[in-house]
């Protein structure tokens, strides 16, 4: 099967489960069990394993507090949300958020602005507590406060008289080291995102996914790339990391991860994360500059592009295959597009020409306001969210431990992710919501399938 073939299939809605299958790449590995997150394709180098491997262990190290300059992983701080990547990502796997307002914060954190945006296009970070709120700083530094989390429990009836329970999450800022926060804070809490499969979006041309807003204003969404400012080229590029879409290559969300959520400098981010009147974070040491050499990011990069994919399971299954049916027919698939092929990659050619199963277009989608974090980034408006991958999905409560969904977690099942869908995806999730409960909940064994 062509690539060409495979992507009109895809936007079509006409790709079979066995052409699908048929058309499966090799970052894709049958694999359930607890680490189906976290396998590196063996199909690359030896020096390009060995890189991997190296990355690994980076992204599972925790950092220590400088002055360690002897030390690889010196350089945590001033100030931080975690210690350790996996902290975020555990088992390269999804964050959730506190259960209860005692809890902290331990795999979500949360963004800050100000109305309007930088020369690029950026949101204006907040004058004292930057863009992103650091609960935790080194001996002698203050961390910046704290975020607790409260829920409303609501119930919504279905049109067959099912009860779904809803949860909104309610946030208060306390203990706040540097001053209030201004009144006109804008503020998004997110939950740690899966990082398998990153290689594969960023082989993903831009033409393809120019096709698929166009492939997707047909079949009535309005989707549409986020275009953001690529920091390395120094110019503009289409964004397809981040929940916003709001970041051009996975090298600078890797770095730009490293500094918002560790404190640690790179070449991208030479400065530590302290803003002028955090007096005692500007004094703080660093472990030398950069704190993550270049040959470190360039491994952690290594590790992230080359994971592979879980497969997907029970695709025989009846009742999944009724689901999958059911999922095009209500427009799911329409946004959550089933199968993309990438491009040609030079920088790393095992990436080259695969088809995937990835469940996203990459596109920004207003969501509705009950979703909307009112925090727009650049061309990402307030409602906006980037549509996320599915693959893999059905393994998080094996893997995570967990079944929270959504940017923010909010959801505690697929049944009420799909129930909190606004926006532009109102009319899939009311057909959604209008199904008889067999074939609602065949969609959720389709998910679980993923």
């Amino acid at each position: 099967m062509t690539r060409a073939l495979v992507i009109l299939l895809a936007l079509s809605g006409s790709l079979t489960s066995l052409q699908a299958a048929q058309a499966a790449s090799s970052f894709e590995i049958a694999d359930a069990t607890r680490e189906a997150y976290s396998r590196i394709n063996p199909e690359v180098t030896r020096e390009q394993r060995a890189e991997a491997l190296r990355g690994r262990s980076l992204f599972r190290q925790s950092w220590v507090v400088p002055p360690a300059q002897d030390i690889e992983i010196a350089g945590l701080g001033p100030l931080y949300n975690q210690l350790s990547c996996l902290s975020c990502h555990p088992k390269n796997g999804r964050g959730q958020p506190p259960e209860n307002p005692q809890q902290a914060m331990r795999s979500m954190l949360v963004r800050l602005s100000l109305p309007g945006q930088d020369p690029h296009g950026a949101p204006l970070p907040h004058p004292v507590y930057g863009n992103q709120l650091n609960e935790q700083g080194v001996p002698g530094v203050p961390g910046e406060g704290w975020v607790r989390v409260d829920y409303r429990e609501e119930s919504v009836t279905l049109p067959d008289g099912e009860t779904v329970g809803l949860r909104t999450p309610l946030y208060q800022f306390t203990d706040l080291q540097y001053g209030p926060l201004n009144a006109d804070i804008r503020f998004s809490p997110r939950v740690g995102p899966p990082v398998f499969g990153l290689g594969l979006l960023e082989a993903i041309s831009d033409q393809t996914i120019l096709h698929l807003a166009e492939a997707g204003r047909q079949q009535g969404v309005n989707g549409h790339p986020n275009h953001v400012w690529d920091a390395e080229r120094q110019r503009p590029a289409i964004g397809r990391f981040g929940l916003k879409a709001n970041v051009a290559t996975l090298r600078q969300q890797i770095a730009g991860a490293f500094v918002g959520d560790m404190g640690i400098t790179s070449s991208l981010h030479p400065k530590e994360n302290c803003t002028a009147v955090q007096i005692a974070c500007k004094q703080s040491p660093s472990a030398r500059q950069p704190e993550l050499t270049d040959a470190q990011l360039d491994a952690a990069l290594g590790y992230l592009r080359l994971l592979q994919v879980p497969a997907r399971r029970d695709a025989d299954d009846p009742m999944v295959q009724q689901g999958e049916r059911t999922f095009t027919a209500i427009g799911c698939a329409a946004c959550h597009v089933p199968v993309l092929t990438t491009g040609e990659f030079p920088p790393q050619p095992a990436l080259s020409g695969q088809t995937l199963h990835p469940y996203t277009d990459l596109l920004v989608h207003d969501m509705g306001d009950e979703l909307a974090d009112q925090r727009p980034d650049f061309q990402a408006g307030g409602r906006e969210w980037r549509t996320p991958p599915l693959w893999g999905i059905g393994l998080t409560a094996r893997i995570n431990e967990h079944s929270y969904f959504l940017h923010d977690g909010r959801a505690r099942s697929l049944t009420e992710a799909v129930l909190w869908h606004g926006g532009e995806a109102l009319p899939a999730r009311q057909r959604f919501a209008g199904l008889p409960a067999e074939k609602r909940q065949s969609v959720i064994r389709f998910l679980e399938s993923l």
